[in-house]
């Protein structure tokens, strides 16, 4: 792997530095800060004419000033002539955006894939994204990593005989629905309405049998934690004995952690595809390394192994 170089912005160092030590390398050097009028510096430090290129950038908190920066990162490795780019986003911000549900509102999800592509990426390595259309919005080859198996060895390790996976919406259903097959267990979906654009939502019904089990909520990231809390409390209500709950992004913004802390979820476990640190610990909360599964997807991509393989 001596063509291969793995780089990253200010996004999540660490994750990063995890991912290139999983390869058995350094990670690559370049400056990567900002100007006093609040303009971008991108200085690539080594030789990359016409390597193998990663950028592990996640479009997470400050949402914006990540995606510049992966955005002039490959702009720059474009111009210093690399091989190939891939932008390796684990958590793929502004995904939610992803159609129009709403008159004269944009798909932003599409406009990021439309400049990952113009900037220069060559490729997208990502995971779980919010919706499965969004590889489709890009041109270029796009690679979707899971956490679900990571999800599966956790609490595979419980034993649980009462269990019950829930989908915390309709939208997320399939995925919940492959590991509850992963974990033997059936499955019950939440039914919800979401209430405007302020991130509240009115809890409806359940959709399936949780009286006397373990009740386990897969999604696909916790933002406000609003919708977790509001899950939790209807399934108490409906007779489960411990809820438990997973997801592969950890968001946790505005109140989250609070509220994650004062509700009666027995543990919640995410990934570190968003860094996870100081205000956004919390005793409950379990968080799984995602640097293994991406430096082994980084490592097939390099040298031209079946990335689904991973999964089989």
């Amino acid at each position: 792997m001596d063509e291969l170089k793995v780089f990253t912005g200010n996004a999540h160092p660490n994750l990063a530095k995890e991912v290139a030590e999983y390869l058995g390398m350094e990670l690559g050097k370049a400056d990567v800060f900002e100007f006093s009028n609040e303009n971008i510096f991108v200085r690539i430090l080594e030789n990359v004419r016409q390597r193998d290129t990663f950028v592990v950038q996640p479009i997470s908190f400050p949402v914006n000033k990540s995606l510049v920066e992966l955005l002039i990162m490959i702009d720059a490795l474009k111009r210093a002539s690399a091989g190939r780019i891939t932008a390796v986003i684990p958590y793929y911000g502004y995904g939610r955006t992803d159609k129009k549900d709403q008159p004269r509102v944009p798909i932003t999800a599409r406009l990021i894939a439309d400049l990952l592509t113009t900037a220069g990426a060559n490729r997208l390595l990502t995971v779980d994204l919010h919706a499965a259309q969004i590889q489709g919005f890009f041109s270029i080859p796009v690679d979707e990593l899971t956490a679900l198996f990571l999800m599966r060895d956790h609490f595979q390790k419980r034993k649980w005989d009462d269990l019950v996976v829930v989908a915390t919406d309709i939208g997320i259903s399939k995925r919940a629905r492959d590991l509850a097959a992963k974990l033997n267990a059936p499955l019950a979906i939440m039914e919800k309405r979401r209430m405007g654009n302020d991130d509240k939502t009115e809890t409806l019904n359940v959709i399936g049998e949780v009286e006397g089990s373990v009740a386990l909520t897969v999604d696909d990231e916790i933002d406000t934690a609003s919708s977790l809390t509001g899950v939790v409390s209807a399934l108490k209500e409906r007779g489960a004995k411990e809820v438990y709950a997973c997801c592969t992004h950890p968001v946790f913004s505005r109140q989250a952690i609070q509220l994650i802390a004062s509700c009666p979820v027995m543990e919640v476990v995410v990934t570190d595809t968003i860094p996870v640190t100081g205000n956004k610990k919390v005793d409950k909360l379990t968080v799984l390394p995602i640097a293994p599964l991406l430096g082994e997807a980084i490592r097939r991509i390099n040298t031209g192994h079946s990335v689904g393989a991973m999964f089989e």
